[in-house]
């Protein structure tokens, strides 16, 4: 398992790009939409982070020969 620093950035790029579309929505005073810009991107984030420690625990797993 190499965990590649371009996906740090992926998921950094991610909160910055919904953060400046929450941003922007907000002033516009579409709230709701910006609201749901900030889950989607928050979920979208979540599976990246779940694909990494599924990776991590096959890692852990083939490690200590429990398979």
């Amino acid at each position: 398992m190499s965990i590649d620093i371009s996906t740090i950035f992926q998921i950094a790029g991610i909160g910055i790009i919904v953060a400046m579309i929450h941003t922007v929505l907000k002033q516009m005073g579409k709230e709701d939409m910006a609201h749901w810009v900030t889950v989607i991107g928050f979920v979208v984030v979540l599976f990246m982070v779940v694909r990494l420690l599924n990776e991590l625990f096959q890692e852990i797993k083939t490690i200590f020969l429990f398979q």
